[in-house]
């Protein structure tokens, strides 16, 4: 398909209200990412933003890996490939920012999950994250999570004032297991946060079902991006170059749509209100005649030997077996000889647990779990409930795509989110 084409193509989704008038101001976003971390998706995604950072006001960039490796220094390599290609995208556009501006906003923020309680000491990425909020702004700053959410939860914990200042837009799923400690205490202490939580309709950028053979997962790289620049030859290292991008959605609802109202639809997906957030607490050993939802906080209580141990210590592990294989997660003295973990499923599944510590005289334990693919499901009395402006994935089974809920509010704008970014590749050919 040639170029011009393409624009007449993004000139029709224009014209159906998806491209913001020339007037409207630039969103405030703040990025929080793992970017370095297990999952290189972080990385296509800041490729994307970066190639679209003209579209926006850029006000941090924070490094919050609750897993894995990822680091500022991350971020910084892939300011200096846009730097490269900075002169040839800015041939049409002026208004980039400059590397210098986006370094400036670079942040280290937390390494690895927050304790039980859900925050500890302030990071630079944290106090960032308030300095920003407390701007003096008719906007909100819309805060993009791409990863844990332990940098936030810190914010909202030193400064509960920029509650009303803050509006999130949160790639939950595999990350709230990663960062549920925090997720626990931001639903708990903060029920009144403007938040969206996307759990499964973020998975609808993975899915080329439908699309034209140039646009599919395997083609789009060869055909618009591969040897386009330094940002493209960079993301050929990051699955083949197979395109996954699966915090881009988070970006993409502040581009195009009206953003202060997730029922309507967006390339970021289409949202509903929800009140109530699914927990279940286990005060025993659970088998497969226990089911939770999926993406739900399940704790497990039980009393084992008193010991002298600083409050919120990590004293003992739970082993998961799921099919993504064996993970191990900290569990917590509550003291007095209680003790209690928490765990996030991902995923519908049947899990077998093994809980251990090398405290003589802990009680070894294992476990199942069936989870269901039901979110959030029916109410049950010890869910944290929520404020008015709690959203997530759309419950209509038309929405689904597979088993990923809501996942075609975004799935239905894939093809046209890949057409206009391959005029910003053709940029980098020029």
């Amino acid at each position: 398909m040639k170029i011009g084409l393409l624009w007449i193509f993004w000139g029709l989704f224009s014209f159906t209200g998806f491209a913001p008038p020339a007037s409207e101001k630039k969103p405030r976003i703040l990025i929080s990412t793992d970017l370095g971390g297990t999952d290189p998706d972080d990385n296509q995604s800041m490729i994307h933003f970066l190639m679209y950072a003209d579209r926006f006001r850029a006000e941090g960039l924070v490094s919050s890996p609750s897993y894995g490796n990822g680091s500022r220094e991350k971020i910084l390599e892939m300011i200096d490939l846009y730097k490269k290609d900075l002169p040839r995208l800015s041939r049409q556009r002026k208004d980039y920012p400059s590397p210098e501006a986006l370094k400036a906003v670079c942040k280290q923020g937390r390494h690895g999950p927050a304790p039980l309680k859900g925050y500890t000491a302030p990071t630079e990425g944290s106090e960032w994250i308030v300095r920003c909020a407390r701007k003096e702004s008719r906007q909100p700053l819309w805060v993009l999570v791409w990863g844990g959410l332990d940098d936030l939860a810190q914010a909202l914990h030193d400064a509960p004032d920029i509650r009303s200042r803050i509006r999130v837009y949160w790639i939950g799923g595999p990350n709230k297991k990663w960062s549920v400690n925090s997720y626990a205490y931001i639903v708990e202490n903060f029920p009144d946060l403007w938040l969206i939580e996307a759990n499964g309709s973020y998975q609808g950028f993975f899915a080329d079902a439908g699309a034209p053979d140039s646009l599919s997962n395997r083609n789009y790289y060869d055909r618009y991006i591969r040897d386009a620049g330094f940002m493209g030859r960079d993301f050929g290292k990051y699955y083949q170059g197979s395109i996954k991008m699966g915090d881009t959605p988070s970006l993409l609802y502040v581009m195009h749509g009206n953003p202060n109202d997730p029922a309507r639809e967006s390339w970021g997906g289409s949202f509903e209100p929800f009140r109530h957030s699914p927990r279940r607490v286990y005060h025993r050993t659970t088998t497969t005649a226990d089911t939770v939802p999926v993406y739900s906080v399940v704790e497990f209580h039980f009393n084992g030997p008193e010991v002298d141990l600083p409050p919120d210590s990590a004293c003992f592990t739970m082993a998961v077996q799921s099919r993504a294989g064996e993970q191990t997660w900290p569990g917590y003295s509550l003291g007095k000889g209680r003790y209690v973990i928490r765990y996030a499923p991902k995923q519908t599944e049947v899990l077998t647990y093994r809980i251990r510590s090398e405290i003589p005289g802990f009680p070894e334990q294992s476990g199942q779990l069936v989870v269901n693919n039901v979110w959030p499901g029916r109410p049950g009395p010890d869910d944290y409930r929520l404020g008015p402006h709690w959203y997530t994935d759309r419950a209509d089974p038309a929405l689904f795509l597979g088993i990923q809920q809501g996942a075609r509010t975004v799935q239905k704008w894939r093809s046209a989110v890949l057409l206009d970014w391959a005029t910003r590749w053709a940029r980098l050919r020029e």
